[in-house]
């Protein structure tokens, strides 16, 4: 693959000589993503999506950014962005650390301690290209319904993913949250928790990629990490032993990853309609 014209004169040129090579990395399947190697400066993993929204790469850069605390996982750092790339520090992979799912649950107790004045964000941003609403709401209960469930289901709906029975489903479930979830303050979340999104580092420590950052719920970022790949038990104890949580958080996962069933329908089509479903018929 050839490099995007907007790439031809990125700082990284003029500051460590040039491109001495490009090769294909795996494992995304929304951008194409390159192990891009200079002459006298780092090696760097170039993301490339010529179709991405304009802000798209902008978006991951501030998440990026913004979920560095102390204490907190390990993320890759951001050289440069325009709309078709971003350009980050290549994390070669190491040996996973014997403790990498205790050490990834203390980290991540640490970030959710991080809490925020409200819950959203200072920018809308993606969860993967799906646009994500963000703006500041005092109500966490109002934040989620209509900003994660009802946003999705309207998308869906117009789609034809979602029945007009199914849609208004998902409305009377957002209505009912407060009874549902209990009180949580806004915590800073990487957004987009899954399997897929925690690599490992050179020295074998957990690295998080790909965010969809706001303030939001910790046990609906706690909910997600059960999706896809689920995450170690050993993970979810040392989380427990560093942030209090509630004893039944855990029972409430099906509903907060009614948010992120619903962003799979949207972005993969009616294979995730029956999770969707079964959600509904639990919560109704």
């Amino acid at each position: 693959m050839e490099l995007p014209s907007s790439l031809k004169g990125f700082p990284a040129r003029e500051a460590w000589g040039g491109v001495a090579s490009l090769e294909p990395v795996s494992g995304g399947c929304i951008n194409h993503a390159l192990r891009l190697e200079t002459l006298s400066g780092p090696i760097c993993l170039l993301k490339i999506n010529r179709d991405a929204p304009r802000d798209m790469f902008a978006r991951e850069a501030e998440g990026l950014r913004a979920l560095r605390v102390p204490g907190g996982p390990r993320l890759p750092c951001v050289y440069a962005c325009e709309e078709q790339w971003i350009l980050l520090e290549y994390l070669a992979p190491g040996g996973k650390d014997p403790g990498f799912g205790e050490r990834l649950g203390e980290q991540l107790a640490r970030l959710h301690a991080t809490s925020g004045p409200a819950f959203g964000f200072d920018h809308d941003n993606y969860l993967g290209v799906t646009p994500q609403p963000n703006r500041w709401s005092s109500d966490g209960y109002e934040f989620f319904a209509e900003l994660r469930l009802r946003h999705q289901a309207r998308l869906a709906l117009q789609r034809g993913l979602l029945s007009p029975e199914e849609s208004q489903s998902v409305d009377r479930i957002a209505d009912r949250l407060p009874q549902l979830v209990p009180t949580q303050p806004p915590s800073l979340l990487h957004g987009d928790l899954w399997g897929g999104n925690v690599i490992v580092g050179p020295e074998g420590e957990p690295v998080l990629i790909d965010p969809a950052v706001h303030y939001g719920w910790a046990e609906a970022e706690l909910a997600m990490t059960s999706l896809f790949r689920g995450f170690p038990p050993v993970f979810y104890l040392a989380y427990e032993a560093t942030r209090t949580v509630a004893p039944d958080y855990r029972e409430r996962f099906p509903l907060y990853n009614l948010y992120h069933l619903l962003n799979h329908l949207n972005l993969f089509g009616f294979a995730y309609h029956s999770q969707v479903s079964s959600i509904l018929r639990r919560y109704l």
